[in-house]
């Protein structure tokens, strides 16, 4: 029996306790964890892969590869509510062997308290036997615009995640036009 990893939860986020919560995970062969991690921590390559963010930038310096504690801001593309996130990197740990990647950040949007949203994204990339790949990606999201986003079928943000894990695999993989 194999027992796999699980993004590690502050309280404050836990899974069900907010106003939308969204699952993403993919697990292929062909692809390491080390290839994938190259992609995913490197903001200046996110807009090649996935069509859902733009405006990466580092207000205080830094970048464009996220490490612990950076600072950064985004802008989501096709979320009506959402504007421009406050992102924070709160976990940063590389794969190694036998060591899963971990890589999540808080985000924020401030205004009217109906305009706020609270969000911790949480990343999980990790090498399995047999030559596999598993990248798992959750959200936990606090505030109107995510309860908004909940209702909506298909939900956007499940759907927007997993455009991005299936940029993701593809660039890993060799490129946009693997």
């Amino acid at each position: 029996m194999t027992t796999q990893n699980a993004i590690n939860w502050p309280e404050k986020y836990l899974p069900g306790t907010g106003d939308n919560f969204v699952s993403n995970e993919v697990i292929v062969q062909g692809v390491a964890a080390a290839q994938v991690w190259r992609y995913l921590t490197d903001t200046s390559t996110w807009e090649s892969y996935y069509d859902n963010i733009t405006g990466v930038s580092f207000p205080d310096g830094g970048g464009p590869v996220l490490k612990d504690d950076v600072i950064f801001t985004f802008d989501p593309v096709g979320f009506s509510s959402v504007r421009t996130q406050n992102a924070r990197v709160v976990e940063f740990q590389a794969p190694a062997k036998g060591v899963p990647g971990r890589l999540s950040w808080t985000a924020d949007q401030d205004g009217a308290p109906e305009e706020r949203l609270d969000v911790l994204h949480a990343w999980l990339v990790e090498d399995l036997p047999g030559g596999r790949v598993r990248i798992l990606t959750q959200e936990t999201q606090i505030g109107h615009p995510a309860a908004e986003l909940a209702r909506l079928l298909p939900n956007p943000m499940l759907n927007g995640h997993q455009a991005w894990l299936n940029g993701l695999i593809k660039m890993a993989s060799g490129g946009p036009d693997a």
